[in-house]
């Protein structure tokens, strides 16, 4: 083969090569696209994937993402309706849904999440500023702290440890967010997918102030669980107290009643042994004085009796004494028998 054929041939290949890597080009499956001449687009959107054509040079290739991206926006701060202000920080998935839309009015991916910013910032303020804290921060309606409900209910004034009731919650709040933002978004060929809230915090200028009214109300909540159990622990001590006066007042009645037993069968048993005779009878008062004698008649006592006294009885002389009538039982005296009263009442 000639040199100068073979150069032609080869010349020709490689214009062939580069005609058809300028009219061909391949579509994945996680791509779509859009077809631009000198910039402008033109036909349908390419969605198909596998291999296509367009016309070299003069048409260019524009891909977007068929699959679904994601938008991560900065932290703003922003108030409420209860004027407090927070900072929020929340997330969006999002696809493009009109890519020739979305190519007219964007171009670019960049751009899409600088616009997604705006809107959905934007709307995030609107709608965190129309509720209040406690509508974005809590996901349900019926939870109840019981303990600290029953602690704060019975202060009258302060609303310690109640939580405020809501209407809507923090899944709501999203909801209006993603209805106020479709629209918006919808003209740059995006749909919205979802938007979520992946933090709320307070703003640093309030978080001292939140934070030492939550130390002074877990304070006042633990002060009042305190007073509570002082005021059980009194009860407690009280019941305690009477308790233990009924046993005690119970326990001294029923010695009484076992002492008052026991003197009442002591003088029964000192009646039968005494009052049998009339001897016995003088016995008993002779011992009965002779110990009265022991207890009254002491080293330091004066007493001023009269004569006639029945204490001086036993004292007197046997002349002074009285003695029983002549023919009673008692005529023989039984003192008779015994030591000097005077010596026994002698100290000795």
């Amino acid at each position: 083969m000639k040199p100068g054929l073979s150069l032609l041939i080869l010349i020709a290949g490689f214009g062939l090569y580069i005609l058809a890597s300028a009219s061909l080009y391949t579509v994945s499956e996680t791509e779509q696209v859009i077809i631009t001449q000198f910039g402008k687009p033109i036909g349908d959107t390419i969605s198909q994937a596998g291999l296509h054509m367009k016309t070299p040079f003069i048409q260019k290739v524009n891909r977007f993402e068929k699959r679904i991206l994601e938008w991560d926006g900065p932290p703003a701060n922003m108030p409420t309706k209860d004027k407090v202000y927070i900072v929020v920080d929340n997330f969006a998935r999002w696809r493009i849904s009109d890519p020739r839309v979305f190519f007219e009015n964007l171009r670019d991916e960049r751009t899409a999440q600088s616009r997604l910013t705006d809107i959905l910032g934007s709307e995030t303020r609107n709608v965190i500023a129309k509720h209040d804290f406690i509508e974005a921060v809590r996901s349900t309606k019926d939870r109840k702290v019981a303990r600290e409900i029953n602690a704060g209910a019975s202060i009258a004034d302060a609303r310690i440890g109640i939580l405020p009731p809501i209407s809507k919650g923090r899944a709501e709040l999203e909801k209006e967010i993603i209805l106020s933002a479709t629209p918006k978004v919808k003209g740059f060929g995006i749909e919205l997918m979802d938007v979520r809230f992946k933090r709320i915090n307070y703003n640093e200028s309030v978080s001292r102030t939140i934070y030492q009214r939550m130390v002074s109300e877990r304070t006042q909540i633990a002060e009042r669980f305190k007073s509570e159990g002082a005021g059980e622990a009194a009860k407690i001590l009280g019941q305690r107290e009477r308790d233990l006066k009924m046993i005690e007042s119970e326990a001294y009645r029923k010695v009484q009643e076992v002492e008052g037993g026991a003197d009442a069968k002591a003088t029964e048993i000192y009646a039968k042994a005494y009052n049998g005779t009339p001897q016995a009878r003088e016995l008993f008062e002779f011992t009965k004085t002779m110990e009265a004698y022991k207890k009254v008649l002491t080293s330091d006592t004066s007493l001023i009796l009269s004569t006639d006294s029945d204490f001086l009885r036993y004292l007197k002389s046997d002349e002074e004494r009285p003695l029983p009538p002549v023919g009673s039982a008692g005529s023989a005296d039984p003192l008779q028998r015994l030591p000097s009263l005077m010596e026994i009442a002698q100290p000795r």
